[in-house]
């Protein structure tokens, strides 16, 4: 028994101060590796928030273009109407897209209605982009089949974190902020925005110009658009009277200088 308890004695095991500094070291690896996991992670959400900060604006215009195209050539009776106003400082905007037909009486009844607007989100301190469907047609026939007539007109968020939304109306070289009437409007600018807004002189919020992202969307694609169309040959024609034209007004300049020093 002596003698196994020697050998017991001389096994080696580690000191406190071992323990320590290998608790440490393990410590100080895991921080670092930590560290790098996190930088990683916020540099994907980075590039991740990025990409869907640039693919959202556009898919927000091409599905309001679509509901454009399919409501103007339904074959119904179509009309929009825009209004643009300043909630809480921000540039918002509601766009009205509402077709009409008449029943076996006559009767007006509204075939589809679809609306999109902004209005302001006190959580997040900017925008909520809804957007409502109702009428007679259905979008979802096995959902909205189910529902009674005022869930159908229940407005849907889209999405958030919008600080700019207009919708204009393009009239020669200016722009609209209103329109209204049985008239369509040849087309559409939308500009929305995600950018951090500032304040301006009238006391408005904006968004630098960079940041801004517009589309023009056309309305009324079957009107008729006039083109003038101009040959080749009849632009030398144009042109070489115009210089005759000029040289026609050097030569009299010339003889009423000549006629004014014989006198």
């Amino acid at each position: 028994m002596q003698k196994k308890s020697n050998i017991f004695k001389k096994l080696g095991a580690f000191t406190l101060a071992e323990v320590i500094a290998a608790l440490t070291i393990g410590a100080m690896v895991l921080v670092a590796v930590m560290g790098v996991y996190s930088r990683a992670e916020r540099a994907a959400a980075a590039v991740t928030r990025r990409l869907e900060s640039s693919q959202l604006p556009f898919e927000i215009m091409q599905a309001i273009a679509e509901d454009i195209d399919r409501a103007v050539s339904s074959g119904a009776d179509a009309k929009v109407t825009i209004d643009n106003k300043f909630i809480n400082s921000f540039q918002t905007a509601r766009l009205t897209i509402q077709t009409t037909i008449n029943d076996r009486n006559n009767a007006a009844q509204t075939f589809e209605k679809i609306v999109w607007q902004t209005n302001y989100d006190r959580n997040t301190n900017g925008l909520i982009l809804y957007r409502s469907h109702s009428g007679i047609a259905l979008e979802d026939k096995l959902l909205d089949e189910q529902k009674e007539a005022w869930e159908r007109e229940l407005f849907v968020p889209v999405c958030t974190g919008i600080t700019f939304f207009r919708i204009q109306v393009p009239v020669g070289e200016d722009f609209q902020d209103n329109w209204s009437g049985d008239s369509l409007p040849n087309g559409i600018t939308v500009t929305i925005s995600f950018a951090e807004p500032f304040k301006i002189l009238n006391g408005t919020l904006d968004v630098p110009e960079k940041e801004k992202i517009i589309r023009s969307i056309a309305v009324n694609r079957t009107r008729k658009i006039k083109l003038t169309i101009i040959k080749g040959q009849d632009k030398e024609d144009k042109a070489g009277k115009e210089k005759k034209d000029k040289e026609n007004e050097a030569v009299t300049d010339s003889n009423e200088q000549i006629v004014i020093e014989e006198k």
